[in-house]
C-alpha cells in the first residue's frame, strides 16, 4: 500500500453501511475464469454494488470502455462532458443515498487532472468516492510520455488514499481496499491509477474471498465509556448547555439520537452549514446555522451557554469567525468526532471523544438524566424574537427569498436541494425548512462554484424517485453549464434554478461591504441568454423577473417530465444577511435593514 500514514488523516462513516463483502468471514470461492484488467475492474465493481459510472473516455482508458458494453445491462455509464463535472456527478451521487460510493472514469494526462477540483471537494466533506484514471503504460511511466501525469503526487493532498497499480495481480485486492477506505471511518475520496496496460493483460481470475483487514487503519467508532460519563456528568451540571452537529451525524445516521438526546435533556441545538438538516428546523430546540452567516441567536447561544456538545464537525473558520470570539467564557467544551486529527486542531475541547457520532450518542444517551433549563430556553425564544432570519424587500424587485421559500413549499421535506456556491448557497441554507435530514447537499469545505449542477445530475441517478432541485447563480452555472448535453441525452429529470443577478454576488457584496465599496471584475455583462441555451439542447425554459410569476413557473417545471431550466432575474443588490464583516467577531454580526 502506497502512503500508509495518509489514511489515518481523515478516517468517517457508519460501519452499518459496509457491505457484507467487507465483514468478517470468507464468501464461496469461484472458478477461474481467463479475463483482462478492464474486465477484473468491471466485475469488482458489481461486487461493490455499483451500478452508475460517471465517465470520459481516453487513449489510457480505452479498454475499460471496450468491455464496457459487455456490462451495459448491470452497470450505467454517463458520458459527462468534463471530467470535473464526472467528478461532481459522483460526489452528488454518494451524498444522496447514505452508504453508496460514488465512481468516476479519466484518462490520463489532463483528463486525470480534471478530477483534481472535485477530489478536493469530495475530501473536505468527507463523501465517499473512488476515481479510476488512466495511465500510461507501466514501461512508459516516468519518462513525460505523451499525456502522462503524476496524478498520484497531483492529488495527494485532497484525497484519503491513492494506489497505482504495478501488478495485475494486485488489482482486485486493490479496489476492494479502496472502496473500504473510502467508505469506513471518515469517508473520502481514494484513487486508483491505473496503467494502459494492466488494463489489457490477462489472468486467471477468480475474486478474493477473504475479509479486508488493514494493519494500519483501525478507524475508532465507539467512544472511551470513561469520556461518555464525563459528557453526561457535565449535561447534569450545565445550566445553559448547546449542541452544535455538523455533516459527521449525516454521515453516520445520527439523526434520530441527535433528537433523542437534545428532548431528553432539552439542550437546544445548531449547525454547520454541511450540517444543514441533521436536525428538523422545525423542533422547538432547533436554532439555525453557525458562525459567518449564521444565525444571531445561534451566535448568541453559543457566546453564552456554560457547556458547548460539537458533534461531528470541523470547527473551521466559517464556524468560528475571530477563532478567540468564539465561545470565549464556556466553561466545558466538549468534541465527538470519528477523526481524531479534527480533535482540538482550532478549538481545544475540555472533553475530548473520539469515535462515530451515532454509537457515541447511543452510548451517551442512557446516561443521561432528563432535565430542562427553563431560564435558558426562554432567554434563546427572546434571542430568536428580537433577531429573526429575515430578508426586506426595499426595491421592488424580485428577491431570492421569494423565490426559494414557494420552493421549499413545493419540496415538501421531500425533495433534494443541491445548492452552488456564494449568495445562493447561504440563502437555499438560512431559508431551509425540513424535518427530514439528508436532503440539502451543497460544497461546504472548498466552496466550489460550479459544483451543484453535475452534483443535481448525480443525485438524480442516485435517487431516481426524488425530485432534484439545482440552486446557482449564473456565475456558478456556467463553470460546469456544458453537462446540459448530460442531462439532455439522458433526459435527466433535474429543475434548475438559476438566480441570476448579473455578477459575482457574494464577491460583489463583499467589496461593497469590505472593500470600499470598490467594484472590480465581478460583472457579468458577457453572459448567456439561458433561454437560447436551453433550446439549444432542446431542454424546456422558463424566465421571469417578476415576483408574481415565480409559483406559476414552479409548477409548470414539476409538471414537466424532464429537465427544466429556470431563469430568474433577482434584485442585482440583493445581499445576504445576518453577516459577519471580515476580520470581526462571532457577535459582530449585521442583520438585514
Amino acid at each position: 500500500m502506497s502512503r500508509p500514514g495518509k489514511i489515518s488523516r481523515t478516517s468517517t462513516a457508519d460501519v452499518a453501511v459496509t457491505p457484507e463483502i467487507h465483514t468478517n468471514g470468507r464468501q464461496p470461492a469461484e472458478a477461474p475464469r481467463r479475463l483482462n484488467g478492464a474486465q477484473i475492474v468491471m466485475e469488482c465493481l458489481l461486487r461493490e454494488g455499483v451500478d452508475t459510472i460517471f465517465g470520459y473516455p481516453g487513449g489510457a482508458n480505452l479498454p475499460l470502455y471496450q468491455v464496457l458494453p459487455q456490462y451495459a445491462d448491470r452497470i450505467k455509464h454517463i458520458l459527462v462532458r468534463h471530467e470535473q463535472g464526472g467528478a461532481h456527478a459522483a460526489d452528488g451521487y454518494s451524498r444522496a443515498r447514505r452508504g453508496a460510493v460514488g465512481v468516476v472514469w479519466a484518462t490520463s494526462g489532463p483528463g486525470a487532472l480534471n478530477l483534481v477540483t472535485g477530489l478536493a471537494t469530495a475530501f473536505l466533506d468527507s463523501v465517499p468516492m473512488v476515481a479510476f484514471t488512466g495511465q500510461v503504460a507501466t514501461s512508459a511511466v516516468g519518462t513525460d510520455a505523451f499525456q502522462e501525469s503524476d496524478v498520484i503526487g497531483s492529488t495527494m493532498s485532497v484525497v484519503k488514499h491513492s494506489y497505482m497499480i504495478a501488478d495485475i495481480n494486485d488489482l482486485a485486492e486493490t479496489i476492494r481496499e479502496a472502496f473500504y477506505i473510502a467508505r469506513t471511518g471518515r469517508p473520502g475520496p481514494v484513487l486508483i491509477d491505473l496503467p494502459k496496460d494492466i488494463q489489457q493483460q490477462q489472468i486467471d481470475f477468480s475474486y478474493p474471498t477473504s475479509s479486508v483487514h488493514l494493519r494500519s487503519y483501525n478507524p475508532t467508532y465507539r467512544g472511551n465509556p470513561a469520556q461518555v460519563r464525563k459528557v453526561a456528568e457535565l449535561i447534569k451540571k450545565a445550566k445553559r448547555p448547546m449542541i452544535l452537529c455538523g455533516r459527521g451525524v449525516l454521515i453516520s445516521g445520527a439523526e434520530q439520537e441527535l433528537i433523542a438526546l437534545s428532548h431528553k435533556a432539552n439542550i437546544p441545538v445548531g449547525w454547520t452549514l454541511l450540517g444543514t438538516g441533521a436536525f428538523p428546523l422545525r423542533d422547538p430546540l432547533a436554532l439555525q446555522m453557525v458562525g459567518f452567516m449564521g444565525a444571531p441567536f445561534t451566535n448568541l447561544s453559543v457566546n453564552n451557554c456554560d457547556l458547548l456538545i460539537m458533534i461531528g464537525m470541523r470547527c473551521d473558520d466559517r464556524v468560528t469567525t475571530k477563532l478567540e470570539s468564539f465561545a470565549p467564557q464556556v466553561e466545558n467544551i466538549v468534541h465527538i468526532d470519528i477523526d481524531p486529527a479534527e480533535i482540538g486542531k482550532n478549538l481545544k475541547p475540555q472533553v475530548p471523544l473520539v469515535g462515530d457520532a451515532r454509537a457515541v450518542l447511543k452510548e451517551l444517551i442512557p446516561l443521561v438524566q432528563p432535565k430542562r433549563e427553563h431560564e435558558w430556553l426562554t432567554q434563546i425564544d427572546q434571542w430568536k424574537e428580537e433577531h429573526p432570519i429575515r430578508f426586506v424587500n426595499k426595491t421592488g424587485l424580485l428577491q431570492p427569498q421569494e423565490v426559494l421559500i414557494p420552493m421549499y413549499k413545493r419540496a415538501d421535506s421531500e425533495a433534494i436541494v443541491v445548492a452552488d456556491v456564494g449568495l445562493n448557497q447561504i440563502w437555499s441554507a438560512l431559508w431551509f425548512d425540513y424535518d427530514k435530514p439528508g436532503l440539502f447537499l451543497n460544497s461546504g469545505g472548498t466552496g466550489c462554484m460550479g459544483f451543484a449542477f453535475p452534483a443535481a445530475i448525480g443525485a438524480k441517478f442516485s435517487r431516481p424517485e426524488k425530485t432534484v432541485f439545482c440552486v446557482s447563480g449564473e456565475g456558478g452555472f456556467v463553470m460546469n453549464m456544458q453537462e446540459l448535453a448530460t442531462v439532455a441525452e439522458n433526459n435527466v429529470d433535474i429543475k434548475i434554478l438559476i438566480l441570476n443577478n448579473y455578477s459575482l454576488g457574494m464577491v460583489r457584496q463583499f467589496q461593497d461591504d469590505f472593500y470600499g465599496g470598490i467594484r472590480s471584475q465581478v460583472d457579468l455583462t458577457h453572459r448567456p441568454d439561458f433561454m437560447k441555451l436551453a433550446d439549444a439542447y432542446d431542454i424546456k425554459g422558463l424566465r421571469t423577473d417578476n415576483q408574481a410569476d415565480v409559483e406559476r413557473m414552479l409548477d409548470e417545471a414539476l409538471a414537466h417530465k424532464g429537465p427544466v431550466l429556470m431563469e430568474f432575474v433577482i434584485d442585482p443588490d440583493a445581499n445576504v444577511y445576518p453577516i459577519i464583516p471580515l476580520g470581526k467577531g462571532l457577535l459582530d454580526y449585521v442583520e438585514a435593514h
